[in-house]
């Protein structure tokens, strides 16, 4: 895995901070009952491109919400630069991903549940 420097990791977070208010300011606009949470950013070494993973709370097409997100990728990139031109040179393109991670927890719980909820066989040795 590669390592990202500081200078990625501190834009990133940047980033992360900066979308997170602006889609608790206008995620109703784009997804009605929907609640977007950016879970991760992730930039390219250049500082040209994030790559923003999202979760959907009160949405089950995740794949609908996503491009919905995604038709809306350069206004937020624009108000994302509103707020961040002050501290880059470039604002990055953002592409925009579903972060899976909760589901698939949820779904290594209900299969350990199902695990644990069947008979034990003795052991036969």
């Amino acid at each position: 895995m590669i390592m990202e420097s500081k200078r990625q990791q501190k834009f990133a977070g940047v980033i992360q901070e900066d979308l997170a208010a602006i889609f608790q300011r206008e995620g109703m606009n784009y997804l009605p009952n929907t609640l977007v949470t950016i879970t991760k950013v992730r930039v390219t070494p250049d500082l040209a491109i994030a790559r923003i993973f999202l979760s959907f709370f009160g949405n089950t097409n995740l794949q609908l919400a996503l491009q919905t997100i995604k038709l809306h990728a350069s206004e937020i990139r624009y108000k994302l630069g509103a707020r961040i031109k002050d501290q880059v040179r470039i604002i990055p393109q953002l592409e925009f991903f579903v972060d899976d991670t909760s589901e698939y927890v949820e779904r290594m719980d209900k299969i350990f549940d199902k695990i644990s909820k069947e008979e034990r066989q003795p052991d036969t040795e």
